[in-house]
């Protein structure tokens, strides 16, 4: 899937938006590939897969488009 960075907190999380979708997809840094969590800025574009977390949805294996 591709998305959006929306937005990025200082600790270690932030969301992805998705064209379509009303909800922005949770992720967590250790879900980042080839690409470091400082690096990241709103409005990247990104591909990634979707999984069911423990608060449902999240997005996984996520690298910079």
């Amino acid at each position: 899937m591709e998305g959006t960075i929306a937005r990025v907190t200082d600790r270690g999380f932030g969301f992805i938006s998705r064209e379509g979708e009303e909800k922005d997809l949770f992720f967590h840094s250790n879900e980042l590939q080839n690409v470091q969590f400082n690096d990241l800025r709103e409005g990247d574009k990104v591909t990634f897969e979707v999984a069911e977390g423990p608060k449902g949805l999240n997005a996984t294996n996520i690298n910079k488009a």
